[in-house]
């Protein structure tokens, strides 16, 4: 395996544990105001479920773009500037679900409260479905010149290929979603999180499904007929598991189907990194889109070094918050009135 294709490697790796991890924080987040039901301590339960681990899950998207600026710098600069409006919209909900997280519990203001919901709730829903919609069309192939520089209307973007790819992650990510409530809540809360679940089981199927398809027969390679194998028996045992109530073997069957819908995309999209629509001359490949074998080669000792000690730290964060909440666990509003009086 050359540098550059084991950088390649690298970077679907990291994205595929971004969708995953990221993909139930998302989740969570646009089933927020389903699962709450006007009650603040429910919302509280279900935000709480991934109040530990949320942050170092975005780690996983900071990773992969600095890992594609270093190794494929050509690739970092055509895509971001040529999606550069959709990433701003994607960087910007991130930072509203950021701050809305964080300070939510700050003052203890009903109306505080709501505005910083409407702040985590845009912030889940619009990247689950941007990032869909995004690599759809880095797979199906962008109007690239001869400059490497992505040129046509916004209008090019938004194909019925692009649009189902965009469904196919919202959908998904909801589905992930409401199964690691079901994993991490207990009494009603996992109840309703449950109900959700299944009712989001056949169309999540049935879109993913045909977007899978879709992506094999048009720009699939032999091999990724596995993925696309492996990312359907995911959802079937996840379907298996909800109905018998093992939240843990639903959980591991989402994370298989989104793993395994990521590899489809980064093998359909081998050897290129960004496909050119105006013509082959103009595609972005591994090979011209890569940094010097020196950067790439201590690139490479720096992630065999530290990567090891990155996961062992987030597996071990997972397993000390591995217990379930209730609305028994949360306790009353500590934060502060929201109009101070004057002593």
């Amino acid at each position: 395996m050359s540098l550059q294709e084991f950088w390649f490697v690298l970077i679907g790796v990291l994205f595929t544990g971004y969708f995953v991890l990221e993909g139930f924080d998302f989740g969570v987040g646009m089933l927020m105001p389903i699962l709450g039901k006007g009650s603040d301590t429910r919302r509280r339960v279900v935000l709480n479920t991934i109040g530990p681990v949320w942050d170092g899950n975005e780690v996983w998207l900071i990773t992969a773009a600095g890992a594609m600026f270093a190794a494929f710098p050509e690739w970092y600069a055509s895509l971001f500037s040529g999606f550069y409006f959709v990433l701003l919209l994607i960087l910007i909900a991130l930072i509203l679900r950021i701050c809305a997280i964080e300070y939510r519990a700050k003052i203890d203001d009903p109306v505080w409260r709501a505005r910083c919901d409407i702040g985590i709730g845009i912030g889940s829903w619009l990247p689950a479905f941007a990032w869909g919609w995004v690599f759809a069309n880095i797979v199906r192939g962008v109007p690239l010149n001869e400059k490497k520089q992505i040129v046509g209307t916004v209008a090019d973007l938004f194909s019925p290929y692009a649009l189902l790819g965009a469904l196919t992650t919202g959908l998904l990510f909801l589905l992930h979603g409401a199964i690691f409530v079901n994993l991490k809540t207990g009494g009603e809360v996992r109840a309703d999180s449950m109900r959700i679940a299944r009712l989001l089981l056949a169309p999540t199927a049935l879109v993913v499904g045909g977007f899978g398809v879709w992506t094999q027969l048009a720009y699939g390679a032999g091999w990724t007929w596995i993925a696309l194998g492996v990312a359907a028996f995911g959802l079937g045992v996840a379907a298996v598991a909800i109905f018998a109530e093992r939240d843990g073997w639903a959980f591991t069957g989402t994370t298989f189907a989104i793993a395994a819908a990521t590899v489809l995309l980064f093998g359909s999209l081998f050897p290129n990194v960004l496909p050119s629509t105006i013509g082959d001359a103009f595609h972005l490949t591994i090979d011209n889109a890569s940094s010097t074998p020196y950067t790439l080669k201590v690139m490479s000792w720096a992630a065999v070094i530290v990567t090891p000690v990155v996961l062992g730290y987030q597996g071990w964060t997972y397993w000390v918050f591995r217990k379930r909440l209730t609305v028994d666990h949360i306790p009353a509003h500590i934060g502060l009135p929201p109009r101070p009086g004057k002593d």
